[in-house]
């Protein structure tokens, strides 16, 4: 007798934070009943309370710690950023339950490791897949798309373009340890170092041209699992006077490294960034754009519009949950949202529209 995804314990850790809240809502919303998860037990409890829905306190001590937490879980959804600093944990604690592994994360470090152990999750049957939200979801699935129109493809580029910008407490984290790693690209099927925003040109988004600026996002390490393509770039689009003030940040990028100013610059974030309103987040939209090219010169492009970013990870995160629990068979190992339940995911989000140019 086959179990329905209502009917599958499964957890989303993190739920104090703006995007695990959110995700509790949406999977409520959906007649799912997850268990909500955290440090924070006066938050936790008391989102568990609002949402008449189980809970549990526990940290990221260890392994074993996790792991009983874990007991009886099909899924555990992590929303608990930055991910390089919770990723890791959870998987060992999944190698030893048998639960499969959802993140939101868009820390290529936190890919790469991933897929680098492949054989790790594999041989324990779990699903490893980071990256269901916003980072990486709508572009890995362009990816995929655009490999399926030119097989061929040598390279492979990639933007989005926000119309607020507006980032949560966890993605502004995170973006910190991006930019103080510096920028990424990847060339000739390796990761490469570059100089944070040192390559920038114009992308020709579905409303109109916009200068966009390379980004270490994590599709530089997912795209190239899902599709094998060698050279990957991805930019994001900026207005002229905050590209000359990104450009200007270079030169504090040593300072950042250090481990006491990224503290003091994390806990300031948690102190006075707050994740957007739904009324922003209602008149908010994204962009995306990609395209791919072979030898001979032959180009297949596209371009796609979403929702907001953070609504459509609340709605991708929810859905990946929902995919995995639904099937009777899951793809063990490491896996891209493409990868795990094909390039067309992302057409069964909600507001979601691909238009090919090419």
């Amino acid at each position: 007798m086959t179990t329905s995804p209502q009917e599958k314990e499964w957890m989303i850790y993190g739920v104090n934070g703006y995007t695990g809240r959110h995700c509790a809502e949406e999977a409520l919303n959906r007649g799912l009943r997850p268990v909500l998860a955290g440090r924070n037990e006066k938050a936790v409890s008391a989102l568990a309370k609002k949402l008449h829905l189980p809970y549990k306190i526990f940290d990221l001590e260890s392994a074993e710690v996790v792991a009983v937490a874990l007991k009886g879980m099909s899924v555990v959804l992590n929303c608990a950023g930055p991910f390089s600093a919770t990723a890791e944990v959870f998987l060992a604690a999944c190698m030893q339950t048998g639960c499969h592994y959802m993140d939101v994360t868009g820390e290529i470090s936190v890919f790469e490791y991933v897929h680098k152990m492949n054989r790790r999750w594999a041989s324990k049957n779990v699903l490893a897949l980071p990256g269901v939200g916003f980072d990486v979801v709508p572009s890995d699935c362009i990816a995929a798309m655009l490999k399926d129109a030119l097989p061929d493809a040598t390279h492979l580029t990639m933007a989005f373009k926000s119309k607020s910008g507006r980032v949560s407490p966890g993605t502004a984290k995170t973006i910190l340890e991006g930019f103080a790693q510096g920028g990424a690209i990847r060339r000739d099927g390796k990761l490469t170092k570059i100089p944070i925003v040192s390559l920038s040109r114009k992308i020709p988004y579905a409303s109109g041209e916009s200068l966009s600026v390379s980004i270490p996002w994590g599709d530089v390490s997912t795209a190239f699992y899902s599709t094998g393509i060698p050279n990957i770039e991805f930019y994001t689009a900026v207005p002229g006077m905050r590209l000359l003030q990104m450009k200007m940040m270079r030169y504090f990028s040593l300072l950042i490294r250090l481990g006491l100013v990224q503290r003091l610059v994390k806990w300031w974030i948690g102190f006075s960034v707050k994740g957007p309103e739904m009324s922003e987040r209602q008149s908010d939209s994204t962009e995306l754009y990609g395209e791919v090219v072979n030898a001979a010169g032959e180009k297949k492009a596209l371009v796609m519009s979403t929702p907001n970013g953070y609504d459509l990870t609340f709605d991708a995160a929810v859905s990946a949950v929902e995919r995995c629990l639904s099937l009777e068979k899951v793809e063990a190992g490491a896996q891209t949202p493409s990868s795990a339940f094909g390039k067309d995911f992302v057409t069964s989000l909600k507001g979601v529209k691909i238009q090919w140019l090419a």
